[in-house]
């Protein structure tokens, strides 16, 4: 794995540090050996997300005493940190996994005798790959409003089906997560989020997946068609689970990949400007002064992104703080930030490196990481998350 500047992030679960490491270095290390094949071929990173598999990764926020590894979210955003240095496809993937799995884990009583307990157990216990499905066509990228809508059974189940122009990974997913409106009745913004597992689920794909960056990410379109008991319907409206857990986790997870990119690029920079420095002893190359700038800029992201998630960390589950203005300002703002600022670093890093970087192929190459590093600002769109934050502001106190 690769090596740089950029501190590791310190676990607030000492007793599992050292085995946590273990388990991430792996993980990193098989994501590292595929990077480029992923990449290449437009295909799922099967195998890192095997070794996530095999070192029990998923399920990792469980509780212990459930089958899980009781991981905190310092932890797993360590991971697709570490993952997203080698490949940002294979992080993006773990990424939307863990923003799922904290919905099931901060939002369902696990001592409770339910079909949504036994499930998220199951996560931990069979290795559960989770994916979401938030969008669908027609609403325009917004995941706070849904048209399709759930409708009852006479034998106490529930049906819905979905038109979404992306479910990323979703042919190789064991279970969805899938908004929709509470009923036919209700308004387009009364959404409950449901769990499909795999079983239960019909996916007819509409679209592929050839994109310029992130392409081990599988983002196909698809019709899709669930049919689960009324019990896999999550108990808390969707708007306070988006609120409290599913966009702060997607926020920190997805900034902590960013981050991973972003540092990656630093060091192969730094390698540069280093071996340069070996070739005339004495004299500082001339990249070194933009190799101090592009620090700048990694020290910033990295400062950012590690508040963000200490905030979400520590807000734990204080409804009133993850609920407030301030938190969700400062949520979207890390999203805007890292987004913009791995663009940025990515590119700096290319200018620094020249030639050797703009090719495909080497160890200075950054041609993927310049590629993955374009696909951050658009997912979702930056001019959305401004726009949500520019009209709480118009109402905010300022509060932090």
């Amino acid at each position: 794995m690769s090596t740089g500047t950029v501190a590791p992030v310190v676990s607030k679960h000492p007793a599992i540090d050292e085995d946590w490491k273990a388990r991430v270095g792996a993980v990193a290390a098989s994501a590292a050996a595929a990077a480029a094949s992923v990449d290449q071929e437009a295909r799922f990173p099967e195998e890192a997300i095997g070794t996530a598999r095999e070192q029990r990764i998923f399920g990792a926020c469980v509780p212990k005493q459930y089958g899980g590894l009781g991981a905190s979210i310092t932890d797993v955003c360590e991971l697709v940190e570490a993952v997203g240095r080698e490949c940002a496809s294979s992080a993006a993937v773990l990424a939307m996994h863990f923003s799922q799995e904290l919905c099931l884990t901060r939002h369902i009583d696990l001592e409770r005798d339910s079909d949504l307990a036994g499930f998220t157990k199951q996560v931990a216990q069979h290795q559960m790959l989770l994916a979401s499905s938030t969008t669908e066509k027609g609403i325009g990228g917004d995941t706070r409003t849904s048209s399709c809508a759930v409708t009852r059974t006479h034998e106490g189940g529930i049906e819905l089906r979905k038109s979404a122009p992306v479910i990323s990974y979703g042919r190789f997913a064991d279970a969805v997560l899938v908004t929709a409106r509470r009923s036919s009745e209700a308004p387009p913004s009364e959404q409950v989020l449901v769990v499909v597992p795999r079983a239960h689920l019909q996916l007819e794909r509409t679209s592929g997946w050839d994109a310029l960056g992130l392409r081990g990410t599988m983002s196909e379109g698809f019709e899709l068609e669930a049919s689960v008991p009324e019990s896999y319907i999550l108990p808390l409206d969707f708007a306070a689970i988006s609120a409290q857990s599913m966009l702060p986790a997607s926020h920190t997870l997805w900034a902590s990949s960013w981050l991973g990119l972003a540092a990656g690029a630093g060091d192969v920079a730094r390698r540069f400007v280093q071996s340069k420095a070996r070739l005339d002893p004495g004299r500082t190359p001339p990249a070194a002064l933009r190799l101090a700038e592009l620090e700048v800029h990694l020290q910033r992201m990295t400062d950012s992104v590690r508040a963000g998630v200490n905030r979400f960390e520590s807000a734990g589950q204080d409804v009133e703080m993850l609920s407030s203005m301030a938190f969700a300002i400062a949520m979207n703002t890390l999203k805007v930030s890292a987004s913009e600022l791995v663009r940025l670093i990515v590119g700096d890093a290319m200018v620094i490196v020249g030639i050797a970087a703009y090719s495909n192929q080497g160890p200075l190459s950054l041609a993927r990481a310049l590629r993955d590093s374009i696909g951050p600002s658009l997912q979702v769109n930056n001019d959305r998350i401004l726009h949500s934050t520019a009209s709480l502001q118009l109402v905010s106190r300022g509060t932090r």
